[in-house]
C-alpha cells in the first residue's frame, strides 16, 4: 500500500519529519511518500493562504493517482482543496480534520479543537458546521503561536497547549481534544499526559495518525468516495494568471 502525502505549502523543511510522523502511524508494509508544493504559501493561517495554496494541492492529487498512491492525505487542519481534489481522482483523499472531528464525535459527546490564532477561530466552526458536527463542538481556542514558530520551544508548546485542553474541559464541557494544526504531529499523547496528571482524563487525538488510519482502512476496505458526491468535473478551458496580486 501506498499512502502520498501532501505538504499543503512551499515550506520543505519539515518533508523528512512529517514522512516520519505519518510512517510511524503506518503499519509494517505501508509505503508513505511526502511532496511539498512548487507554488504557494509558507503557511496556512488565513483564508488568503488557504485559496492560493489549493490550485498546486489539485496538481499534486492528480499527480498521485499515476504515480501509484493507493490514497492520499492533504497534511493540514484546513483540509484544503479536500472536496475539489476527490473530484479529480478515483482514490481516496483524507482530511486530518474531517477524520479527527468525525471520530472525537464517536469518542465523546462534544470535542474542543486548539486552533492557531484567535482569529482562525471562526474558520474552524465553519469547518466543524461543514462536517455536520455543530451540535457535538464544545468550543474553539487558539494558542497564538505561529505555525513556523511551532518547533522552536516544544516544551513551551505543550504546556500552552495543556493549559487551553484543561480549560476545554472544565469551562467547556469537552470530552475529547483535537489539536488543531498538524504541525503539532505527535504532541498528543503528551498533552493527553498532562491532562490525565489534571484530574481531566479525555482522549487527545492525533490528526495525522487518524488521517493514516483512515486512509489505510478505506484502501483495505476497497472503497473511495462517492462519485454521486464528488463527480467528475465537466471538460472546459481553464485560464490561470502566472502572477497576482495576492500579497507577499
Amino acid at each position: 500500500m501506498h499512502i502520498r502525502i501532501i505538504n499543503p505549502t512551499i515550506t520543505t523543511r519539515w518533508a523528512e519529519d512529517t514522512r516520519r510522523t505519518y510512517a510511524d502511524a503506518a503499519r509494517p508494509g505501508t509505503r508513505v511518500s511526502v511532496v511539498s508544493l512548487d507554488w504557494g504559501t509558507a503557511s496556512i493561517e488565513s483564508y488568503r493562504d488557504e485559496a492560493l495554496v489549493v490550485p498546486d494541492i489539485l496538481a499534486k492529487v492528480v499527480e498521485a493517482e499515476p504515480a501509484g498512491a493507493d490514497a492520499v492525505i492533504i497534511d493540514c487542519m484546513a483540509d484544503p482543496g479536500l472536496y475539489a481534489a476527490r473530484e479529480l481522482v478515483n482514490i481516496p483523499v483524507v482530511g486530518p480534520a474531517q477524520a479527527s472531528m468525525h471520530l472525537a464525535a464517536m469518542l465523546g459527546y462534544r470535542f474542543s479543537v486548539l486552533t492557531v490564532f484567535d482569529h482562525d477561530i471562526p474558520a474552524v466552526e465553519d469547518q466543524v458546521a461543514r462536517y455536520g458536527l455543530s451540535t457535538r463542538l464544545a468550543s474553539v481556542r487558539a494558542f497564538n503561536i505561529p505555525v513556523l514558530a511551532l518547533d522552536e520551544d516544544t516544551e513551551a508548546t505543550v504546556e500552552v497547549l495543556v493549559n487551553l485542553s484543561e480549560q476545554a474541559v472544565r469551562q467547556d464541557g469537552a470530552h475529547v481534544i483535537i489539536p488543531g494544526c498538524t504541525g503539532l504531529a505527535g504532541l498528543a499523547p503528551r498533552i493527553q499526559a498532562g491532562l490525565a496528571e489534571r484530574g481531566c482524563e479525555v482522549p487527545v487525538l492525533d490528526p495525522p495518525s487518524v488521517a493514516m488510519k483512515l486512509a489505510e482502512s478505506l484502501v483495505d476496505l476497497g472503497q473511495v468516495h462517492s462519485k454521486r458526491a464528488y463527480p467528475y468535473p465537466p471538460a472546459k478551458e481553464i485560464r490561470w494568471p502566472s502572477k497576482a496580486p495576492f500579497g507577499a
